[in-house]
């Protein structure tokens, strides 16, 4: 999953037109921001992830579906209120978001299963 967000940061940063397309988003100087900042976001937390100790690495996974979560809890809330977004491309960074939070949730479970 770093990994992944560090691919797709860096896709955010290079590329901020082509994220929003890819998400059937219209680009635009504001988007473009955000999207710029989405992107440095995920590459901190996927590098942050990759250089920690083993030892820190569960704690920097709960972190990350922390801000999973709460991406997708915004995302639901955008698609469920009429706000004139493209619903598609809401739809998309939904499906990302919730992807890598149930992953989340799936290895917290299972850690506390492990009693950690």
């Amino acid at each position: 999953m770093a990994l992944g967000r560090i691919a797709l940061g860096i896709g955010s940063l290079a590329s901020p037109g082509g994220t929003a397309r890819t998400f059937g988003a219209r680009p635009s100087a504001e988007l473009d921001y955000m999207t710029r900042v989405f992107g440095a976001r995920a590459i901190a937390l996927g590098l942050a992830y990759l250089m920690a100790p083993p030892a820190q690495r569960t704690r920097l996974q709960r972190l990350c579906l922390g801000v999973d979560l709460s991406d997708t809890v915004a995302g639901i809330s955008e698609l469920v209120r009429p706000t004139g977004a493209p619903r598609a491309a809401i739809g998309g960074a939904v499906v990302l978001t919730g992807t890598y939070a149930a992953l989340g949730a799936a290895r917290f479970v299972a850690d506390l299963q492990r009693g950690r």
